[in-house]
């Protein structure tokens, strides 16, 4: 019998984005309380969520220049959390063990509720650049006992639909591949042609078509994805294979989708080629670059410019890939279009 697929590691879900404003704090409580019992969360579970994303948002108001929450529902494998970022634009935290301190409030931090959130969330992290603005990263699981095990490879990413827009065009997914000599993690990053409901239609069908494939490679996944979405619009879509066993990622993309490879401060770039998936696929040609322990892969669409450099984001990328996302499309990213990124990152032992 040949190799099959394994379980899906994770995926791009709905993601409901909150703008910084007077009502900021009560959308936040009414959405996470939402997510909350939408996973199955127990009355508790779900308050505390609900503290967590309210204190999120009256620290934005408070002591932020503007900013924005980004909650949703992320899944792994048979378990579920409600992940909660906040995101701002500064200026930034000028000491981070003092805002955790239960009675810290000072201009340049995110004030008393920080240390709260990281006692009751499973898992809480922030990132922040002297004047130019933070993240705060928590998920709520579902169940007790601790987060699942990642893995050799951890994955997450964001999207952001166009300003106008109620849905983003981009989407991305992470799932693992049982191979012969090994298993390895298939990475999509997909860019629906245009804007709103249509060109999400076409990125689900991609996501779905990177889900079902049998295929083992990036050229499979992607001559399957290419069928699916025969007869749409298209899409720029990027397919990469990480092997961490080798140290090794090799990528296949069509379109306008960046991607590198960053390790040690250093940046490989992975090209893709001219072309639209659904429509017109080019002659394929796979690209590949060292993937040692502590690497990170990121691949994202042209919502996000492709002008930052890793040495812009000291200490970003020690961070999960959900956090290390969110700074990114924070710091880089465009309101003229949908935006969408895809980060993974090989673990140290």
């Amino acid at each position: 019998m040949g190799p099959v697929n394994a379980a899906p590691v994770c995926e791009a879900g709905d993601v409901t984005w909150l703008r910084a404003d007077v009502a900021l704090a009560a959308a936040a409580r009414r959405t996470g309380g939402h997510l909350a019992r939408s996973i199955g969360l127990k009355a508790e579970r779900v308050a505390q969520v609900e503290l967590c994303v309210t204190e999120m948002a009256t620290n934005i108001l408070k002591h932020a220049e503007d900013g924005a929450l980004a909650l949703h529902v992320v899944r792994s494998r048979d378990r579920a959390a409600v992940e909660c970022l906040a995101l701002d634009t500064g200026p930034g935290m000028r000491d981070i063990g003092a805002a955790l301190r239960d009675g810290t409030s000072a201009t340049g931090t995110l004030g008393i509720g920080l240390g709260a959130i990281a006692r009751t969330a499973d898992s809480f992290a922030v990132h922040t650049l002297a004047g130019r603005g933070s993240v705060v990263h928590t998920r709520f699981w579902t169940a007790d006992g601790p987060p699942p095990h990642a893995g050799p490879v951890e994955a997450g990413g964001l999207t952001r639909p166009i300003g106008g827009e109620q849905v983003c065009g981009d989407t991305w997914a992470v799932r693992a591949v049982a191979r012969d000599d090994g298993e390895a993690t298939l990475v999509l990053m997909c860019d629906g042609l245009g804007h709103g409901p249509l060109a999400a239609r076409v990125s689900d069908l991609a996501r779905s078509a990177f889900r079902e494939s049998r295929g083992t490679s990036p050229g499979a996944v992607l001559q399957d994805v290419h069928r699916a979405l025969q007869g749409t619009r298209g899409a720029a879509v990027a397919l990469a294979l990480i092997d961490a066993r080798r140290h090794r990622v090799e990528l296949m993309g069509v379109g306008n989708i960046s991607a590198l490879v960053t390790a040690e401060g250093g940046r490989t770039g992975l090209l893709s080629l001219p072309g639209i998936v659904g429509l017109q696929l080019p002659r394929l040609r796979t690209f590949d670059a060292a993937f040692p322990p502590g690497a990170v892969l990121i691949m994202h669409s042209d919502g996000l410019s492709d002008r930052w450099k890793p040495a812009d984001f000291p200490g970003l990328f020690a961070h999960h890939p959900s956090l290390v996302a969110a700074q990114l499309l924070n710091q880089a990213g465009v309101r003229r279009d949908d935006a969408g990124i895809v980060v993974a990152g090989h673990r140290r032992p």
